[in-house]
């Protein structure tokens, strides 16, 4: 049955269904997945949100709390906030944190400083996923979420990464640029990268306090023409300060983030025709190849094949490579995992430990088959708490391999893309608006750290053999000499467990690069060799997104 399409409507379904058709008609296999995140926007109707991105210290903490007129995020002269932290509105005031290993826990709004701040929270040692604010008083604001990342450029690495990991979450993207720090090549990079996520960037210039009327028009003016002159584009600038003529530019900003609460679905419905937009460009780069490769003899069509598939962009050639960068990655997991263990835990450790037994001793009563249980209880009780506690705030430590599987099976990915769009320009004149690989990472589970009895004492069933007046003291110091044998054998479990999760983590980017590969190849495939006859249906179709697109543009 023939695809029914009407290209006046404006619906951004309809043209998502429309691409939908063609892709399945030529078997466009490598858009599915851009085409199931744009069709999950729909189905989810998720708030926008409206992140406030920027350097570090360019003040968007103090920003947030100036704005929505509470002290709720950790401001000060240092790096301070280590997490995301999200602000919407909430029927009453309250604060859930989200931890890295999927639990939550509701916290009084006091204590929020303790998970967000980096002076309370170093390095999110806590392993806090993100913070979620609820405010009744951010009820005109119903449909919008503001969140405040993280800055990028900030002396914390993990800071840094945090922010640009989530940056194509952004529905619409507030950068802040400091008064005392003009528009740098850092915020170039910044706005450039959030062009590709969301249509709406704008620019917040802070601290506006320490500019006279005239530096701030000079400021507005350099970075507007600065802006135009990098992207072709018109850029809305806003002002804000928190120490002066705060009302006037919090009113505002309160109009414009009003009218998008107002004007939700509208504000939703372009950040989703943006998306669209993007997956009808590449979708219609395929249409170019299929038009091409239709008005061709079969023979023809066969060398073009050839020519554009060549052994360079070879599967078996693509999967042998990932396959060796993802086994090299895998055999250093546990070499690393087990040196960072043992160069920075093993011996404090096992010193800490040591300490606590002799602690722990005194108070240990009765004869030899007693205090051999109370030995393996508290062993077990220790050595549990202290390889949680080392899992659950060193484990991004045990990601080095795991890093560099993904960076060198994405450069793999990366040539390979590269070569395939050369070969189809040289061949068929075509440029591919190139398809960008992203690999879904999902962080390792943390393992379940239990104790197993590392000792079997059988004598300590003739307990009525030693008097421990007597011999209490040699098997006291039989316990701590064993000491430094648990640690070891507990950090090496610890090792090995980690290695099991990360080498699993780095079989899954093998096999989502592999994936990739296959739908590319398969698709050039398809469309090269299955379109004969189909020029007037290509040009059709082409003719149909083309009107499509320029409808959601209007």
């Amino acid at each position: 049955m023939e695809h029914s399409h009407d290209p006046a409507r404006k619906d951004p379904a309809d043209l998502l269904a429309l691409i939908r058709y063609i892709c399945g008609r030529f078997r466009i296999t490598s858009l599915d997945r851009q085409f199931d995140a744009c069709k999950r926007l729909f189905v989810e109707n998720p708030l926008i949100d409206i992140a406030i991105l920027g350097q570090f210290k360019a003040g968007k903490s103090s920003f947030i709390n100036s704005f929505i007129g509470q002290p709720i995020l950790p401001v000060g002269v240092i790096p301070v906030t280590t997490v995301i932290t999200r602000l919407q509105y909430g029927v009453r005031e309250r604060a859930v944190v989200s931890f890295f290993d999927g639990t939550k826990t509701e916290v009084v709004f006091d204590e929020t400083e303790e998970y967000i701040s980096e002076a309370k929270n170093k390095a999110n040692e806590k392993n806090v996923e993100v913070v979620d604010v609820e405010l009744p008083s951010l009820e005109p604001y119903r449909g919008l979420r503001f969140v405040d990342t993280p800055g990028l450029g900030s002396i914390f690495k993990y800071n840094t990464a945090l922010s640009q990991e989530w940056l194509p979450e952004v529905g619409t993207a507030i950068v802040a640029i400091s008064a005392d720090r003009p528009l740098s090549e850092n915020d170039l990079n910044l706005i450039q990268e959030l062009m590709g996520y969301t249509p709406n960037v704008v620019l917040l210039l802070t601290k506006v306090d320490l500019l006279n009327d005239s530096q701030q028009g000079e400021m507005i003016n350099f970075m507007k023409s600065s802006l135009k002159k990098e992207f072709n584009r018109d850029f809305k600038v806003l002002l804000y300060s928190t120490v002066s003529e705060t009302e006037v530019y919090r009113r505002f900003l309160d109009q414009i983030f009003m009218n998008l609460s107002r004007n939700r679905e509208t504000e939703f419905t372009g950040i989703v025709q943006h998306k669209i937009r993007s997956l009808a460009r590449q979708c219609l780069g395929y249409l170019e190849i299929a038009l091409k490769a239709s008005t061709q003899a079969d023979q023809d069509r066969e060398e073009l094949k050839s020519l554009i598939l060549d052994e360079k962009v070879n599967y078996d050639l693509i999967r042998s490579e990932i396959f060796l960068l993802a086994r090299d990655s895998k055999l250093q997991t546990r070499t690393l995992i087990a040196a960072h263990l043992g160069n920075n835990h093993q011996g404090l450790l096992t010193k800490r430990l040591m300490e606590k037994l002799k602690e722990a001793l005194p108070s240990w009563k009765g004869n030899l088959w007693r205090l051999t249980r109370q030995y393996e209880e508290w062993l077990m009780e220790t050595m549990t708490t202290e390889m949680d506690h080392i899992s659950r705030t060193e484990y991004k430590q045990f990601f080095g391999s795991l890093k560099k599987a993904h960076s060198s099976i994405s450069r793999s990915i990366e040539l390979f893309r590269g070569l395939l769009d050369r070969n189809i320009e040289k061949v068929l004149g075509i440029r591919l608006s190139s398809l960008e690989w992203v690999v879904d990472v999902s962080e390792p589970a943390h393992p379940d750290v239990a104790f197993t009895k590392t000792f079997d004492f059988h004598f300590d069933l003739l307990w009525f053999l030693f008097p421990m007046f007597i011999f209490r003291g040699a098997f006291e110091k039989h316990f701590l000499k064993q000491i430094p044998r648990v640690v070891e054998i507990h950090l090496s479990r610890l090792a090995y467990q980690w290695e099991v999760r990360v080498n699993k983590t780095i079989d899954e980017i093998e096999e989502q690069a592999l994936r990739y590969v296959r739908d590319e190849l398969a698709t050039i495939d398809a469309i090269v060799s299955k379109t004969v006859g189909d020029t007037e249906k290509i040009c059709s179709m082409m003719l149909d997104l083309q009107k499509s697109v320029k409808m959601l543009e209007s």
